[in-house]
């Protein structure tokens, strides 16, 4: 079951990929690809990170779905992210080669051309 710990070790050997001061948001070029999901425990209250799922940049909405229709116990979304190209996912559920994989697409869909 990879950890916080694996998505960072992922997303550090990445070209230019940068952390926050948090340690779990990542970033290239400026622009996330794989953060902590904000999760709301309270009505009207302020979201806190949940270091058990990992958002990701997808490519867009109809990649977000297949996924979550193929594995539903891995992949979710919730109506914050209703209509924005970032799927959630449960880290205890995922494998590392597809969690790599994921981590890996995401950087590539926000790196910029001269480092892919």
């Amino acid at each position: 079951m990879p950890t916080m710990d694996e998505v960072r070790r992922i997303a550090m050997s990445l070209p230019e990929a940068s952390v926050d001061e948090t340690g779990m948001a990542f970033r290239v070029d400026g622009k996330l690809f794989a953060w902590p999901w904000l999760e709301r425990l309270e009505p009207k209250r302020a979201r806190v990170p949940n270091p058990r799922v990992l958002a990701v940049r997808v490519a867009d909405e109809m990649e977000k779905r297949v996924l979550i229709d193929m594995e539903p116990e891995v992949f979710f979304t919730e109506p914050h992210y209703d209509g924005y190209p970032a799927i959630l996912i449960r880290l205890d559920a995922i494998d590392e080669a597809l969690l790599t994989k994921l981590v890996m697409d995401s950087w590539r869909l926000r790196a910029p051309k001269r480092l892919k």
